[in-house]
């Protein structure tokens, strides 16, 4: 017997809102658009909306169903709610999949955070007027985050950089120690209309850029549009473009950033709903939330602006490269652009906190049930793994080597397999009908019995094709990079580091549980 439910959900809006702000984040209004852009636009769209209807929804729906099963039966984990469905000695120890990718990721992405967080304060005081050379704009970010030189951010024990870092920890870690309702909830119901009215206060002023410069009138925002949105505008037909095998996985990845799937956050969020909740509306309306959001907002905003000033090739970057180096560039040559400048850092910051604050709850649930801890002490105890974990990513700061490796073998390589995991466990253990019968009960939304199929086959074909192309091409440069690169070595020494840790936890939760059922 596990420790029942001592928290909830107040209301279905905070849930969806909150499961949205987890799916909602950086990789909405920077990595998407930036995928877009490097494949030509609009074709991007295809695999992506496919790896949506054949990975994303039918693996929402396996984790909401997962989780509110094992929620109404006093598991809030990825370990319990794994043991409760499978009967096997293993299943909690697959479950650390689903501990570890979140706190990992949230080691590097709270770092991130807290640019965002110093760069709409440079906007709001006027300090960011670096004039409109591309060079600066690139020294600045490179001195901002120590990407020149391993360290460099604690050469100054009170420097900017590490101030905002600070408080970004700070903030997470206040409201995560508040709850479900009092904090994760509470700072999503604000939050995420926020950030939804600075999205669209940008994407206003992006729409009404007209034709910046007489001189150049195929820069437009109606160019730029069609650069995010033309299927052909790289000027390759649409077939030979879907060719690409490469554009099919990244559309894949993005799609479990897009939505979380494959992080173990939304199984944990889920579990905290009531029995006769509609998990099937829910879930559906916080993946519509979320899609909107990163098509119809990020997707409108970033490629069009960037094009509008600087054409095709300024709209082309990585994450970074556009969010920090091309649109602060941006802003400079656009009236208001100072303001304009703050929302859009603003925004940014606020859906990175929704993100983070969500990485954090299935460990701290999973130290509750799982050790016995209270929620302070389950809050202090992840403080600690997790800050030391950031500090590794802020040390090794020269290139963002940790943050990378990090980002690979857990951003992408666990959360594989973790959806791997699931995909089997919902579709082959779970079983489709007594997971159709959890997403029915309370449900005014009927979800297409087609999902099952999905669900059982095609999903688990596909996520193995691109999990292995996925490793194929990039495994051995991977591999190569541990032998060579000490920061590497020791970023995979410290993950291995804080598997170790979570599976010495597993199996005395296990002991704990197993001692808890004979007792009863």
């Amino acid at each position: 017997m596990h420790r029942p439910a001592t928290e909830g959900w107040s209301t279905r809006i905070g849930v969806i809102l909150a499961v949205a702000g987890s799916a909602v984040g950086l990789g909405n209004f920077l990595r998407f658009p930036g995928l877009a852009a490097k494949y030509d636009g609009g074709v991007f769209l295809i695999p992506y909306f496919v790896a949506l209807l054949l990975l994303g929804l039918p693996l929402a729906w396996a984790e909401w169903s997962m989780g509110r099963y094992g929620g109404t039966r006093g598991c809030h984990s990825s370990p319990g709610i794994f043991r409760l469905i499978w009967k096997n000695r293993a299943a909690p120890y697959l479950g650390v999949l689903g501990l570890i990718v979140p706190v990992v990721i949230y080691m590097y992405y709270v770092f991130v955070e807290s640019w965002c967080l110093g760069y709409a304060w440079y906007y709001l005081t006027g300090a960011m007027d670096l004039g409109r050379d591309p060079v600066a704009y690139q020294n600045f970010f490179t001195a901002y985050t120590g990407s020149e030189k391993d360290a460099s951010i604690f050469s100054s024990f009170l420097g900017t950089p590490l101030v905002f870092l600070v408080i970004c920890i700070a903030l997470n870690f206040f409201l995560i120690n508040r709850g479900l309702t009092r904090g994760i909830e509470l700072f999503c119901l604000w939050a995420m209309p926020a950030l939804a009215l600075c999205a669209v206060l940008v994407l206003i002023r992006v729409l009404t850029l007209g034709t910046p410069d007489p001189s150049r009138p195929e820069l437009n925002v109606l160019n730029g549009l069609g650069q995010m949105w033309n299927l052909e505008a790289g000027g390759k037909s649409v077939w030979a473009q879907l060719a690409n095998g490469k554009m099919w996985m990244e559309a894949a990845g993005q799609i479990f950033f897009s939505l979380s799937v494959g992080f173990g956050v939304i199984i944990t969020y889920a579990s905290y709903m009531r029995r006769d909740d509609d998990i099937a509306l829910s879930s559906t309306t916080a993946v519509a939330g979320n899609e909107f959001l990163e098509v119809s907002l990020g997707g409108m905003i970033t490629i069009p602006a960037a094009f509008i000033f600087f054409g095709a090739a300024g709209a082309v970057g990585g994450t970074f490269t556009l969010g920090f180096n091309t649109l602060p560039l941006v802003f400079e040559h656009m009236s208001l652009g100072r303001w304009v400048g703050f929302l859009w850092f603003f925004l940014l910051f606020l859906a990175a906190v929704t993100s983070s604050l969500s990485m954090l709850q299935p460990a701290i649930a999973f130290l509750q049930e799982g050790l016995g801890l209270t929620r302070t002490r389950a809050v202090a105890v992840l403080c600690g793994v997790g800050t030391a974990g950031t500090l590794l990513v802020v040390w090794f700061s020269k290139n963002l080597t940790a943050m990378d490796t990090l980002d690979f073998w857990v951003g992408t390589f666990c959360i594989y397999l973790l959806a791997c995991v699931q995909t089997l466990l919902f579709g082959w253990v779970f079983g489709p009908k007594r997971g159709l019968e959890e997403l029915d009960r309370g449900a005014d939304l009927r979800l297409p019995r087609l999902f099952t199929f999905v669900i059982r086959y095609i999903s688990p074909v596909y996520l193995l094709v691109v999990f292995v192309a996925w490793a194929v091409q990039d495994m051995g440069n991977r591999i190569a990079a541990f032998t060579a690169d000490p920061a590497v070595r020791w970023s995979i020494l410290f993950l291995v580091a804080v598997l170790a840790l979570f599976l010495w936890w597993i199996r005395l939760a296990v002991k704990r549980w197993h001692a808890e059922e004979v007792a009863s």
